[in-house]
């Protein structure tokens, strides 16, 4: 059984970076045919994808959120991280980190989410 769990500040300041970490148990990250997502839901709004990170390491972003997104990885730790600079209060949002399957086109496990609020 796949889990994922996110983890970071729950209070970021404007024009600060937002920096979240997803930890993965019960399979690996490097695991073929497999993309490590974020996703964020603002209050109100529906989903929106932020990026991924696939098991090769290369990274796709939203490309509305793309100059100001990035994600890496630790493979020896079985973790990814999601860097969002210059945040508003716009980026206040629960935040999932998701595994999203190449063949399938499915996000088959989550995270349970964490709330996020950019505020001074």
């Amino acid at each position: 059984q796949v889990q994922l769990q996110e983890s970071g500040p729950g209070l970021v300041k404007p024009s600060q970076t937002l920096s979240l970490t997803c930890t993965v148990s019960g399979g690996s990250i490097t695991t073929n045919l497999y993309y490590w997502s974020w996703i964020c839901q603002p209050p109100g709004k529906g989903l929106e994808w932020i990026g991924y990170i696939a098991y090769s390491g290369s990274t796709y972003y939203s490309p509305s959120l793309k100059s100001r997104t990035s994600i890496s990885r630790d493979t020896s730790k079985n973790q990814f991280t999601l860097q969002l600079s210059s945040v508003t209060p716009e980026d206040t949002a629960v935040y999932y980190c998701a595994r999203l399957g190449v063949v399938t086109v499915e996000y088959d496990y989550w995270g349970q989410g964490t709330q996020v609020t950019v505020s001074s």
